[in-house]
């Protein structure tokens, strides 16, 4: 049996700290030989196009230094879950590109006199870090489950459109809640999760709401292979900084 420890949403440089350390110490206790990143680790509001919905776009030479700070923050971020990995020795390694990852790709694209080395996967140093790269949109399948960012298909019950629409089992972030929906069909029960976000979800972190309510939960999902493809999986909720993992409670300090 593999174990794979999955996580969502994390928005760097807007993570919720706590939440890291829980993740980090999940890491550590699980050793997972499988990781998986599902995407938005970074919020990347230097590139975001919503920002210039009522204001001119500045010249590039105005937005250059936001960008290079956003790249520093988000791979000191990764540094952090990195070395818990590197403690669990944990060899398979997955990123699962996310619209907020889009919005760097195409800033890049959009002037292409900028470096190649802006481009996510380059920015965010993925092959020296160990990560295969999985483009947006695409599915990265282990065992019997797919993977990716979770942006294809809304609504409250996200998690039943994606099961009619792939009619496969799927795991995802994007949405920031916690939700689950299962269908039986003839071959079998096919399961959808969305996992949650690692994000700080106060108010003042996330003003673009503008103080409307969310229904954003914290966790990330540890998920068990067994030889023939099948899997069981657990979503672990963090509240407050405290979750509990193999019969062991977690916490930030």
């Amino acid at each position: 049996m593999k174990r794979a420890i999955i996580t969502p949403d994390k928005h760097f440089p807007y993570e919720d700290k706590k939440a890291i350390k829980v993740l980090c110490k999940a890491i550590e206790l699980v050793k997972p030989q499988i990781y998986v990143d599902l995407g938005d680790t970074g919020e990347w509001e230097s590139v975001s196009h919503w920002q210039w919905k009522k204001k001119k776009r500045p010249p590039l030479e105005y937005q250059l230094p936001f960008v290079h700070k956003e790249i520093e923050a988000v791979n000191k971020g990764m540094d952090i879950i990195d070395a818990s990995l590197d403690k669990a020795k944990t060899k398979e390694r997955h990123f699962c590109e996310g619209n907020h990852e889009d919005w760097l790709n195409r800033f890049v694209e959009e002037n292409p006199y900028l470096a190649e080395t802006m481009l996510v996967k380059n920015a965010l140093r993925l092959k020296e870090r160990g990560y295969k790269y999985h483009r947006i949109g695409k599915m990265l399948k282990i065992g019997k489950i797919n993977f990716y960012h979770g942006h294809h298909f809304a609504g409250v019950n996200h998690t039943r459109n994606h099961l009619l629409r792939l009619g496969g089992n799927v795991m995802y972030g994007h949405h920031h809640d916690i939700q689950q929906s299962s269908i039986t069909h003839i071959d079998g029960v096919k399961s959808a999760w969305s996992i949650g976000c690692l994000k700080d979800m106060r108010a003042e972190a996330n003003e673009w709401l503008g103080n409307r309510q969310h229904n954003w939960q914290h966790a990330f999902a540890i998920v068990d292979f067994h030889k023939n493809g099948n899997f069981n999986v657990t979503v672990h909720q963090i509240v407050n900084g405290v979750s509990t993992v193999d019969g062991k409670v977690l916490d930030y300090k």
